[in-house]
């Protein structure tokens, strides 16, 4: 009786010995991606031990976590992300984590009660008569006619219109850019130099995608691509220095 009261009080003890032991921690080493592009800046946070880290340039970040411990991923233009740690995850070598941007409606600026009143309704234009910009206009005007369109050929004023025109859709498109994206934007989150700033906005109009996307008022889509972008311009930067 009394060796089975030793063995029980023995295997007592090693249970709370075996399962008292605090979990070991371990640092591991992740990377943060939106779709294929690794993302700086984001914040992470263990909820268990409140350490935090914060993804470098290369989307790199490490953290001490233990098996089943949380992690938090959170970042301005980014859906915030939960990540419970598994057995896997402290044998890998690299942990992976997959961001989604936030879907961004940009706002619309009312100007009155009656802002539907246009040209259109008032019977000044046609309904559905395209709207030239006054650039356009003017190339309409110098081309209207055979005989406009072969004496402002021959003189140039056709090719200077047209240029006029672009420049002036640049100009629409530069003004887009302030209303979404203010100067610590730039500087501080894509790392643009400040003095590369103006560089940089002409870089980034004269990509078609991007123009669509600032025309089309997708702010999500403007916001992916300026981040390609930015790494885009940094490298050019860099090389030619």
């Amino acid at each position: 009786m009394k060796i089975n009261n030793t063995f029980q009080i023995l295997f007592f003890l090693f249970v709370q010995i075996t399962f008292g032991q605090p979990a070991v921690y371990k640092e591991i080493q992740g990377q943060i991606l939106e779709q294929s592009t690794t993302v700086e800046g984001v914040n992470i946070i263990n909820n268990t031990t409140q350490i935090t880290a914060v993804s470098d340039v290369n989307g790199m970040f490490s953290i001490m976590v233990k098996e089943g411990d949380v992690l938090v991923f959170s970042s301005v233009n980014l859906n915030p992300l939960k990540r419970r740690i598994s057995e896997e995850d402290l044998k890998s070598n690299l942990l992976q984590i997959k961001m989604t941007v936030k879907e961004t409606e940009l706002k619309e600026v009312i100007v009155n009660e009656n802002s539907n009143i246009n040209a259109e309704n008032l019977g000044i234009i046609p309904h559905g008569q395209k709207k030239y910009t006054p650039a356009e206009r003017k190339i309409y005007t110098a081309t209207s006619t055979s005989v406009d369109k072969i004496l402002n050929s021959i003189s140039g004023r056709t090719a200077m219109l047209k240029k006029e025109a672009i420049v002036e859709k640049k100009e629409v498109l530069f003004r887009k850019m302030e209303y979404l994206f203010d100067e610590a934007y730039y500087t501080e989150r894509l790392k643009i130099p400040l003095e590369y700033l103006k560089g940089f906005q002409l870089y980034c109009v004269d990509n078609a995608e991007f123009a669509v996307s600032l025309n089309s008022k997708n702010k999500t889509m403007s916001m992916f691509l300026i981040t390609g972008l930015a790494q885009e311009y940094l490298k050019i930067i860099e090389n030619e220095r």
